[in-house]
């Protein structure tokens, strides 16, 4: 077994579980989910599930990873609890299935920052993206982007992943705020940004029940709980600092970005009179995509508009597949270079329906977001909420320079509301994939 690596900075373990956190669930899903769910009131919910769901979530997830130091399978046995490590193997399972997909969306980032460049999509952007979302061109773009993803692991902890991240997460924010700038300069914006930051709250009252699920829900997947991301994240950390501290660190930045995402598409949208209320996996590249080609500068806001988008992709990409890496390294004797190839052309194998006929990306994304995430984080929930307990408050508080009223708080809020609400998340993802006339479970055949 090779040693275990570290992080060298403590703020490049926050950078990377935030690279981890803001990809395409923040730049293409947030902005579309708060259109769908009715804008400002959407938002709202979001916001205080990240923080009264979400954190408690990632904090279970740090504690236990920082703790035993070892991989999201493994810590649980160190920890004392052997028949837990189905948990963690759930975790990693639904990073490796989700990472399959995923790299195909990053493939198709990658035809259209050319297809910017040359203004291919402008014309007809709904033909443009049946034409490159599936097919043997997309399946090459998908070995591209995992090869990418690939290269950034091997490299290894601090050289690979800590490096890239440093890099990526600000590019993210400085490239975002100049096309939020951007955006609020065009005509017909303003109507945008009262859709998505003036909450109606009659419109909330009515639809609550259905805007909360979905609401959690996409804190989850925006935060990478339920993936094993986190877990191992915290396994590299060394030494004593404050986990409370970094879990809202991440949270603000990881919403900031999202909200970023929000001041960008939304204005734009509306600046040329296209219908938000888009949703689906060709959302970002037909709607927005479309809206370039009527602007001023297009080509080159398209550019750098979905230059970002890979910028993000790759930041979360490359957390799914150290996952698994990092699982691999610390059980057997290869090298990290080798893991990282190896397991990463199982993905891209994985993956090859999807990038083959995009309603196997589509069964894929469901069953993911639908039970996999949620199964996850509940079992990681119960485990550090109910099983491991009052080690979890010391973990917690270690560095923090709380009170132990503080830990007490976290506990019970995750043992109660939090599992509550994951629960019912749960549920209404069962629904969809195992009742109704069409269920989701059955794929695409």
């Amino acid at each position: 077994m090779t040693e275990r690596e570290t992080w060298a900075t403590r703020a490049g373990f926050i950078l990377a579980a935030v690279g981890s956190a803001v990809g395409l669930g923040n730049i293409w899903q947030f902005p579309f989910k708060t259109a769908e769910f009715g804008g400002a009131s959407f938002l709202i919910v979001y916001l205080v599930a990240a923080l009264g769901i979400g954190l408690p979530a990632i904090l279970a997830e740090f504690v236990i990873g920082r703790k035993a130091n070892l991989n999201t399978i493994s810590a649980f046995e160190k920890l004392g609890y052997k028949e837990w490590r189905v948990v963690g193997a759930i975790g990693l399972f639904t990073g490796f299935w989700i990472l399959s997909y995923y790299s195909v969306v990053g493939g198709w980032v990658l035809r259209y920052i050319g297809g910017s460049l040359t203004g291919a999509y402008f014309a007809a952007p709904a033909e443009y993206f049946g034409q490159v979302s599936a097919g043997m061109e997309a399946l090459a773009l998908h070995a591209v982007f995992m090869a990418l993803v690939v290269g950034i692991v091997a490299a290894g902890i601090e050289d690979g992943i800590e490096k890239a991240t440093k890099l990526m997460v600000p590019s993210i924010i400085v490239i975002l705020g100049a096309l939020a700038v951007f955006a609020f300069t065009l005509p017909g914006a303003s109507a945008g940004y009262a859709y998505f930051l003036s909450p109606d709250f009659n419109a909330l009252s009515e639809n609550f029940a259905e805007i909360v699920p979905f609401a959690v829900g996409q804190a989850f997947f925006s935060l990478s709980l339920g993936m094993g991301a986190m877990i191992t994240y915290a396994s590299y950390i060394d030494g004593d600092q404050s986990l409370f501290g970094d879990g809202i660190t991440i949270v603000f930045l990881n919403s900031f970005v999202g909200i970023l995402a929000g001041l960008v598409v939304l204005p734009l949208l509306f600046a040329q009179g296209i219908d938000p209320n888009t949703s689906g996996a060709g959302a970002v590249f037909i709607s927005v995509a479309g809206a370039f080609g009527d602007i001023p500068g297009g080509q080159i806001i398209g550019f750098v508009f979905f230059a970002v988008v890979l910028i993000a992709a790759l930041s979360s990409a490359i957390s799914l597949l150290e996952v698994v890496v990092s699982w691999a390294i610390d059980n057997y004797d290869v090298s990290r270079p080798q893991m990282a190839v190896g397991l990463g052309g199982t993905i891209f194998l994985l993956g090859v329906p999807s990038a083959i006929d995009s309603a196997w990306l589509g069964w894929f994304d469901t069953l993911a977001y639908q039970l996999l995430l949620p199964l996850s984080v509940l079992g990681i929930l119960v485990f550090a909420a109910w099983v491991y307990g009052a080690p979890a408050i010391d973990e917690l508080m270690k560095g923090s320079g709380l009170g132990e009223g503080v830990g007490l708080t976290w506990l019970w809020l995750a043992r109660t509301l939090v599992i509550v609400a994951v629960v019912a998340t749960l549920a209404l993802g069962l629904q969809t994939l195992f009742l109704g006339e069409s269920p989701a479970i059955i794929p695409p055949l």
